[in-house]
């Protein structure tokens, strides 16, 4: 048995999908208001913050991955991060089953170093604090030999379905609408993002290789590393037609702050617009050569299939 703990999203479902493709048929779906995704799948609906359904939710399991997302609210995440983190690593020790965390890059300093998995913590904002708060937990469990886990990090997402990131937001959210679209800050800036199918297949991968535990791994991304002007002019070839977009300068995200409480929960993720944002995979590609990465063309692709209005 393996267990997806919170896998409502796009992560979550596309891990499940996956699993059962190439791995098992037996998979437990844990959420909140849990629903099956594939057609065998048990499902077992649980608050994770209640300790007691944490250990149960993972019973039975060989491994289970923590998938787990919350709403975009500091408040939120200093509140029931560390606490469904808690629960989960303690259930996981009870039961004797592997955790895989799937971590972001929150944590990370937001400059133009390159991020690999030797990059010091150095955190900017609450939600920052928290996700390094979370990782250190889960870091010190599997120094002291706790317990058997291995942490997958992901950059920023873009991809179909419900995939939720800034670039889905302020890219193709308004290339679905018909708007003009908006770049965070800088134009000509290196970025990193993961297509988030990618990203659970890796994830899927890691975890049923035995000797990627007790380790942190990078997940895949193509290599191009397009700055957003590259990327939007892709957009335009695949789209057939150009896609206008202005720059957003940080006064606006500022001043949108005041009167918008998503915008300011979104500042503290503001200054990795500012500089390039590379993303060292090397790890996982050398570990894992027969990957096969979805390229920026292909994913940008596979979006305008998943569009039905406006045709284009």
């Amino acid at each position: 048995m393996q267990t997806i703990l919170g896998a409502n999203g796009q992560i979550g479902e596309e891990l499940a999908r996956e699993l059962k493709r190439n791995f098992t048929s037996e998979i437990r779906i844990v959420s909140r208001e849990a629903k099956k995704i594939n057609d065998t799948d048990a499902v077992f609906s649980a608050d994770l913050s209640v300790r007691e359904k944490a250990i149960e939710a993972v019973k039975g399991s060989e491994i289970a991955y923590f998938t787990l997302g919350l709403p975009i609210s500091s408040d939120l995440w200093e509140k029931q991060f560390p606490l469904i983190t808690r629960n989960v690593i303690d259930a996981c020790k009870i039961n004797g089953t592997k955790l895989v965390f799937f971590d972001n890059t929150y944590m990370y300093p937001q400059d133009g170093r390159m991020l690999t998995e030797q990059t010091p913590f150095a955190p900017i904002g609450r939600k920052g604090r928290v996700r390094k708060e979370i990782a250190e937990m889960l870091l010190k469990e599997m120094e002291n030999g706790q317990i058997e886990a291995v942490i997958c990090r992901a950059p920023e997402f873009y991809g179909p379905g419900k995939t939720q990131s800034i670039t889905n937001t302020l890219i193709f959210n308004n290339i679905k609408e018909g708007k003009k679209l908006k770049v965070p800050l800088r134009d000509d800036k290196i970025r990193s993002l993961i297509w988030t199918p990618d990203a659970s297949r890796a994830t899927a991968l890691i975890g049923n290789t035995p000797d990627t535990f007790g380790q942190t791994w990078h997940l895949p991304v193509d290599d191009s590393k397009p700055t957003y002007k590259q990327f939007i002019t892709l957009a335009s070839q695949i789209f057939g037609m150009e896609l206008k977009y202005s720059v957003v300068p940080k006064f606006v995200f500022k001043i949108g702050a005041l009167f918008n409480d998503r915008l300011k929960e979104l500042e503290e993720l503001l200054p990795r617009y500012e500089h390039d944002n590379i993303f060292d995979d090397s790890k996982f590609k050398k570990r894992f050569p027969e990957f096969a990465v979805t390229s920026y063309r292909q994913g940008i692709e596979q979006i305008k299939k998943g569009y039905q209005a406006p045709q284009y």
